[in-house]
């Protein structure tokens, strides 16, 4: 059986990150661990009494916390064999880490998305601008790299060797983004499988704001050019 971790970012997931947890497959993960970005709730106290791991990142944004996730990955002397990164806001199905990981498991793949697109998305779990930034940075990707993606959504699980490659880097909004134009240009062996979202527990940092919806489109958009 494949070592899996799990990364979850997380900033004031205090009401939703205990059932995050609750919800992963623990017989397929070897490690939980929630990044918790200045968070200024519970959210700390509550994944560590829900049996994850914690640490701490004081730089603010998505890519900070994922970055340090790895960190602490590449700290234990036995890597994994795929990391799968999923928010902590409770939109995503975390059971569904079975179908996520099972691609890399038995058909050698690199990358596997979880595409809301593809799946059954609840009603106002995606807004219109997720939508329309969606068609857009997942056309362009097509048009420039020649690879197909529906969804940059950040429900992911990635063979940890291929992701030592990409060399991540962005620290904001640009993470998901990045990795499936670097994976495009290296050429891996991507997928996607259809996975069902919800609307989330609370109000979204990014599409939830008009400053946020704006500065993670032009980051999107930017961060396809600037990898050409």
């Amino acid at each position: 059986m494949i070592l899996v971790d799990v990364i979850i970012p997380a900033f004031n997931e205090e009401n939703s990150i205990g059932r995050v947890i609750d919800d992963i497959p623990k017989h397929r993960v070897r490690s939980i661990i929630v990044c918790n970005n200045r968070s200024t709730d519970h959210t700390r106290e509550v994944a560590q009494k829900h049996g994850a791991m914690v640490v701490d990142e004081e730089r603010p944004g998505y890519g900070s916390a994922c970055l340090r996730g790895l960190k602490e990955i590449a700290s234990n002397p036995a890597p994994p064999d795929v990391v799968v990164f999923l928010d902590g806001d409770y939109s995503d199905y975390p059971e569904e880490i079975e179908q996520l990981i099972h691609p890399v498991e038995q058909d050698a793949m690199d990358l596997v998305i979880g595409s809301r697109v593809a799946g059954r998305h609840e009603k106002g779990s995606m807004t219109l601008p997720q939508r329309i930034g969606n068609i857009l940075a997942t056309r362009l990707i097509k048009w420039i790299y020649g690879y197909h993606y529906t969804d940059l959504g950040p429900f992911r699980a990635i063979r940890y060797s291929k992701l030592l490659e990409l060399d991540m880097q962005d620290t904001t909004y640009g993470w998901t983004v990045e990795m499936q134009v670097k994976a495009a240009k290296l050429r891996f062996n991507c997928t996607e499988i259809p996975v069902r979202y919800r609307k989330r527990i609370g109000i979204s940092k990014i599409s939830g704001t008009l400053k946020g919806t704006i500065l993670a489109g032009y980051k999107i958009i930017w961060t396809i050019l600037k990898l050409i």
